[in-house]
C-alpha cells in the first residue's frame, strides 16, 4: 500500500507530524522500532504506579502564548493540563532560596527583591528572552549572562532551572538558553496523569484521521529512485512506498539508513555523524509512602556550590539535582511520586556500554547507587527526611536511553548546538533528497516547545 507520509519514528516530534499531515487529508503511517510509541514521552508502570520517561512540565500554554497555539492545533488542549504555582521554580544555591515567577514582570520583580541592585539588568534580561532571533544562535548565553549580570549569584540563579538544557560556557547559543526558560516563565504546567495521555491522543487523531501507527517496526534501510526516496524496508521483512518521508529519530541514526542512496553524499553522513551529543541525564523516579509527603505544584533545583554551569563540565559527584513532584490523579493533596534528575555525560557509564540490559555487572549498580545516594542527599536540604519517606525507587542513565529510545550516548537534548559554529549544529529539516525531511530535538530546539516549533516547521515543506 503506498501512503502520502511515512513517518519514522514515534517521538513527539514525530507523532505531532503525523496528526498535522493526517488532519490536512494525507495518508499517513508512522513505523516505530520499539513496542511502545511515544519515544520521551511515554511512561512505563512499576509496583502499580506509572513513571514518566521524559514529561515533567510544560510551558506557554496560555491563551495567546505559542505551545498554545500549536497545542490548539494539535488537539491537546482538552488533556488534563493544571497551571503550576505562580511560583513555579524554587532554586537553592548554597543554602539561599530564590523563586521564579509565572509572567516576565513578576519573574523579574520577584528576584529584584533579592537582588535590588540588579533590577535594571533583570528588565534588561527578560526584555531579550522576548525578542530573540535567529542572530542568537552565534551569542554564547554565557557571556550575554556575565555581560548583563553584575552580580555572580544572580547569574547562576536564572541559569539554574536550564539544567534541561546543557549548560556548557563555551558552547551553549543564547538562542537555546532564551527559548528554554522564556516559555515556562510564560505559564508553566503539568499533566495531571502520564505521558501516554498525551501520546495516545495524537496516535487518536492520527488513526481517526485514517492514518497508521505501527509498532515494532524498525526501518533498517531507504531506498532511492531518481533522486527520491521511494520506500522503507523493516527489519521484518516488510516494505512501504510513499511519496513523503520524514526522520524523527537521531541524524546519525538515519544516516545508516541511506547508505545505497547515491544523492546522499558524504560531507552530508559526515556532518550528522561527527556531530556531538548532549550530555545524558541520570534520573531517580521514586514511591513515596502514602501520607508521607504533601503535594507541591512546583518544581525545586538544589545545588550545593554557587557556579551552576560547573555541571556539565565534570563527573561525580552529583553537584545539582532536579525535583520534580508527580501530580496526584485523585482528589487528595497527598504525593506519591517524585523524580530527582542530574546530568550524567555518556564518560561515566560507557563503561557498559556492549553490555547487555540487565547484565552490566556490580560496577554499574555500585554507580547507580552512589548517585541516587548523592541525588537524594541533596534533595533532602528541601524534603527533610526524604530517604525514610521512599518506598520504591528506580533509576536510569544515558544506557537507559540509548538503548530503550535509540539516543546514540544517550544524549537527553539531541545533538549538540555551538554558538561558535552555528551553520555546522543548528540543521535545516530539509535533506539533500527532496522528499525526505528531518524533525524532532537534534534540528533546532531540544524540548516539548523546541520539538513541536520543528514539526510545524516540517510538515509546512508538505503542505504549506
Amino acid at each position: 500500500m503506498n501512503y502520502d507520509v511515512l513517518i519514522i519514528g514515534s517521538g513527539l516530534g514525530g507523532l505531532e507530524c503525523g496528526a498535522l499531515l493526517a488532519k490536512r487529508g494525507l495518508k499517513v503511517l508512522v513505523l516505530e522500532r520499539s513496542n511502545q510509541p511515544g519515544g520521551c514521552m511515554q511512561s512505563f508502570r512499576r509496583g502499580g504506579l506509572r513513571y514518566d520517561t521524559g514529561l515533567h512540565y510544560v510551558g506557554g500554554l496560555a491563551p495567546g502564548q505559542a505551545v498554545h497555539k500549536a497545542f490548539a492545533q494539535l488537539g491537546l488542549l482538552d488533556l488534563p493540563w493544571e497551571r503550576m504555582d505562580e511560583e513555579f521554580d524554587h532554586i537553592i544555591i548554597g543554602g539561599r532560596h530564590f523563586t521564579f515567577h509565572q509572567g516576565y514582570e513578576a519573574f523579574a520583580e520577584g528576584l529584584a527583591k533579592d537582588f535590588p541592585h540588579q533590577r535594571e539588568a533583570l528588565q534588561s534580561y527578560v526584555w531579550r528572552l522576548q525578542h530573540i532571533t535567529a542572530a542568537d544562535m552565534e551569542v554564547s548565553a554565557y557571556d550575554y549572562l556575565r555581560q548583563t549580570f553584575s552580580d555572580e549569584l544572580l547569574l547562576n540563579v536564572v541559569s539554574a532551572a536550564a539544567m534541561k538544557t546543557e549548560l556548557r560556557r563555551e558552547s551553549l547559543p543564547l538562542f537555546n538558553f532564551a527559548h528554554t526558560c522564556a516559555s515556562y516563565i510564560e505559564s508553566s504546567w503539568r499533566l495531571k496523569g502520564d505521558g501516554n495521555l498525551l501520546v495516545n491522543k495524537l496516535i487518536s487523531t492520527i488513526q481517526e484521521a485514517g492514518g497508521e501507527v505501527r509498532t515494532d517496526s524498525k526501518v533498517v534501510r531507504l531506498t532511492e529512485t531518481d533522486g527520491r526516496i521511494t520506500s522503507a524496508a523493516c527489519a521484518d521483512g516488510q516494505s512501504y512506498e510513499a511519496e513523503w518521508f520524514i526522520s524523527d529519530i537521531h541524524p546519525a541514526v538515519l544516516c545508516q539508513m541511506l547508505e545505497e542512496c547515491p544523492s546522499v553524499r558524504k560531507a552530508f553522513r559526515r556532518r550528522m555523524e561527527a556531530a556531538e551529543n548532549t550530555n545524558g541525564m541520570f534520573t531517580v523516579q521514586l514511591a513515596i509512602k502514602p501520607g508521607a509527603l504533601r503535594y507541591f505544584a512546583y518544581n525545586v533545583f538544589v545545588y550545593d556550590e554557587p557556579n551552576v554551569w560547573t555541571m556539565a563540565e565534570e563527573n561525580n559527584p552529583v553537584k545539582g539535582v532536579m525535583i520534580s513532584a508527580r501530580t496526584p490523579e485523585d482528589e487528595t493533596d497527598t504525593l506519591r511520586q517524585i523524580d530527582l534528575l542530574t546530568p550524567m555525560p555518556w564518560e561515566e557509564c560507557k563503561a557498559w556500554a556492549d553490555t547487555k540490559v540487565g547484565r552490566r555487572g556490580d560496577g554499574y549498580k555500585a554507580l547507580c547507587r552512589q548517585k541516587t545516594e548523592q541525588c537524594i542527599a541533596l534533595a533532602e536540604q528541601y524534603i527533610p527526611g526524604l530517604r525514610g519517606m521512599v518506598e520504591q525507587c528506580y533509576t536510569s542513565t544515558p544506557l537507559t536511553y540509548r538503548d530503550y529510545l535509540g539516543s546514540p550516548e544517550g544524549g537527553a537534548f539531541g545533538m549538540r548546538k555551538d554558538c561558535r559554529t552555528p551553520m555546522l549544529s543548528f540543521h535545516s529539516v530539509g535533506t539533500p533528497l527532496p522528499n525526505l525531511l528531518l524533525t524532532g530535538q537534534s534540528i533546532i530546539l531540544p524540548g516539548i516547545e523546541g520539538v513541536t516549533m520543528t514539526a510545524f516547521e516540517t510538515c509546512s515543506r508538505i503542505t504549506p
